[in-house]
């Protein structure tokens, strides 16, 4: 009887951000679980390659794709409108996409902070709402958000960076309240540093990974697999009494005093 608490059958999943790195590594993670899912990113010829690769990896679960811009308000439209004619309803939302440009406060152009703030926090949002009226006709929805510690404190990404995912940690905890008589629990993660491609460049540099293991207590970087399994253990009926919170992926680095 307690198996299903840790199991997402009957689930269907929107991930977006889907073809690399976090998002592809909850698309694993979650048809593990028995989860459909819908996976969405712009470049169709990965999508493509993706959906072969997972379906024959999973082959007694569906895997879905759509290209598409999450920026574009017709874009977004043509996703939902495809997910209400599959006829299969949509019950956990993670918001992966996002950006930054790491760079001093002062020395952003306008157009570039304003973009972050557009694919971090207004474009999660849209989501949310467009996806609202899927997820409140399902008896377990979900909505998790990926964060990041430096929304948290400060980390030396910038801060149009941090103040985006600030706002996208709020947003967590005031849909959360605001939703849960639906029904549908909101929750975020944190991650620190995770050996992604978009990582991957300032890792690169020697005395900087240094400085970053030397502020995370476990001594190593994280890989996607261990956020992901985060991100499915606040979509299983396991968490059915987690709202509003935020999972900190990162190592201890939140935790670590001088």
């Amino acid at each position: 009887m307690r198996a299903h608490r840790w199991r997402l059958e009957g689930h269907v999943a929107l991930i977006t951000g889907a073809s690399w790195g976090i998002g592809l590594a909850t698309a694993r993670e979650l048809m593990g679980l028995g989860a459909q899912v819908l996976l969405v990113a712009r470049d169709s010829e990965r999508l493509a390659q993706l959906q072969g690769e997972l379906s024959d990896e999973f082959p007694d679960v569906d895997c879905a794709v759509f290209a598409a811009d999450v920026l574009r308000s017709d874009d977004r439209a043509a996703l939902f409108d495809w997910i209400d004619d599959r006829g299969q309803g949509l019950s956990l939302l993670i918001n992966n996409a996002g950006t930054n440009v790491p760079q001093a406060a002062a020395d952003y152009d306008e157009s570039e902070w304003r973009a972050i703030m557009e694919l971090n926090v207004a474009v999660p949002f849209e989501l949310c709402r467009a996806a609202y009226p899927l997820l409140k006709v399902h008896a377990q929805s979900v909505i998790v958000n990926v964060g990041s510690v430096s929304g948290l404190t400060h980390v030396r990404t910038g801060a149009a960076y941090g103040m985006s995912k600030s706002a996208l940690h709020q947003m967590t905890r005031n849909l959360a309240c605001e939703w849960a008589r639906e029904g549908i629990r909101v929750n975020s993660v944190a991650p620190w540093y995770i050996r992604t491609r978009r990582t991957s460049p300032q890792l690169a540099d020697a005395d900087y990974y240094d400085e970053v293991i030397a502020r995370t207590p476990l001594g190593r970087i994280g890989e996607p697999e261990e956020v992901a399994a985060a991100i499915a253990f606040l979509c299983l009926p396991a968490a059915s009494y987690i709202t509003g919170e935020c999972i900190a992926v990162d190592g201890g680095f939140l935790h670590y005093g001088f």
